[in-house]
């Protein structure tokens, strides 16, 4: 089969990008999806704290599917960029005038020993799976005393602030039951700060100050014992590791580019992460101009959220219609990312930054620097909102 447009992955930026080129009266798009529900995991930290229904998040894929453009439920296993088709799961191929490349980033378990076993055992859950965030709910309601120990890997991974927001929603929690005293919260961070711009570093210092969690900055968890409830967190400063018991432990798994793309030649050279080579700014791939991709698995250095897609969203429509046309691409992504971290269970600081790694306001007369009441409505049902109804419609 044949298209002129194919859309490999049909989550956020994929669907983003296929109702915006349907918008635009492109009307042979195609994409490329196997899951048959549709997530929005930014609530999935709420679902892990306790403020969400899990039910929230997720609807039927062919409920948002844009009108009008062909669903291809299969799965992409070969790009084959000289060709211009792919290959899939199930043996079939497509060949595409133009691609866009937004398949999301793969979890990867098995990188940290130990954590694969241990995500199966009673006392350890993760946010980052649909399945597991309700299990973090329960373990935070029933601690009452002990080691909670929250963790986040080095490297780049979707949504990096949400480490720390279950870590500071449990933490809420636990003081207004009245037992945060008798809680040890030990925060596992790669980075040399809370967070990479000072001003919303800063804050977030507040925050654990308020909470008194111990922070382990610039160390990750590089070994799990689930039998004997112990992780080992190593410190990548000093050069020196130690082993910590755990009465709950919230992980994050490393992540990368999917393996198929990893095996690609789309991929960016000597990248172990395996991500889509494109232009920082125009989204298109650096050899072949028929190619575009953006979201996760992108190698666009901005950090990997739904806000950073919003913005690359119509940049991306912009210059894939100017190759089309046979034009100059002009539209350029500077780097906008944010990050919604939810400081309490009443509160959430707006982080808005691009490449120059400095604040980026998108709202006028409000000062988001600081934690909010306002922004936790933002967080909890004015983003989701416009996920469901604007987002995936191509309007935002």
């Amino acid at each position: 089969m044949r298209h002129k447009i194919v859309i490999i992955g049909g989550g956020n930026a994929g669907l983003s990008v296929a109702a915006r080129l349907r918008n635009a009266g492109q009307d042979d798009v195609a994409v490329v999806e196997p899951q048959t529900e549709h997530f929005y995991q930014p609530l999935w930290t709420l679902v892990g704290g306790g403020a969400a229904d899990r039910s929230e998040s997720v609807r039927p894929q062919a409920e948002v599917m844009p009108q009008g453009v062909a669903w291809i439920k299969d799965a992409v296993t070969q790009i084959h960029p000289y060709e211009r088709r792919l290959t899939l799961a199930s043996e079939a191929e497509v060949d595409y005038d133009y691609l866009v490349v937004s398949p999301g980033l793969q979890l990867d378990w098995d990188r940290i020993p130990g954590m694969a076993e241990a995500i199966d055992t009673p006392n350890v859950s993760s946010n980052y799976r649909f399945d597991l965030a309700p299990k973090t709910w329960k373990l935070i309601k029933g601690l009452r005393r002990g080691t909670a120990v929250f963790t986040m890997p080095s490297g780049p991974i979707k949504c990096a602030g949400a480490p720390q927001k279950i870590a500071y929603l449990a933490a809420d929690y636990w003081r207004q039951q009245g037992v945060l005293d008798a809680i040890r919260i030990v925060l596992v961070l790669p980075t040399p700060a809370m967070f990479g711009v000072e001003v919303f570093s800063n804050e977030l210092d507040k925050a654990v100050k308020r909470y008194a969690i111990d922070v382990r900055l610039s160390s990750e968890v590089t070994e799990i014992d689930p039998s004997a409830q112990t992780v080992t967190i190593t410190d990548n400063s000093a050069g020196t590791s130690d082993e910590v018991g755990y009465d709950m432990l919230h992980v994050v798994p490393p992540q990368s580019a999917p393996d198929w793309i990893k095996d690609s030649p789309v991929r960016k050279a000597d990248d172990p992460n395996g991500y889509v080579d494109v232009d920082p700014n125009t989204l298109q791939h650096t050899q072949w101009p028929e190619i575009f991709s953006l979201g996760d698995a992108g190698s666009t250095p901005n950090s990997k959220t739904g806000a950073a897609i919003r913005k690359q969203a119509p940049v991306l429509i912009d210059n894939l219609l100017a190759a089309m046309e046979h034009r100059r691409l002009t539209a350029r992504y500077e780097g906008y990312a944010s990050c919604p971290i939810t400081t309490s269970r009443k509160t959430m600081l707006l982080a808005e930054f691009d490449y120059s790694m400095q604040p980026a306001p998108s709202i006028p007369l409000i000062d988001t620097t600081h934690e909010r009441r306002d922004m936790w409505y933002l967080k909890r049902y004015g983003l989701p909102a416009m996920y469901w109804n604007l987002i995936l419609k191509g309007r935002a």
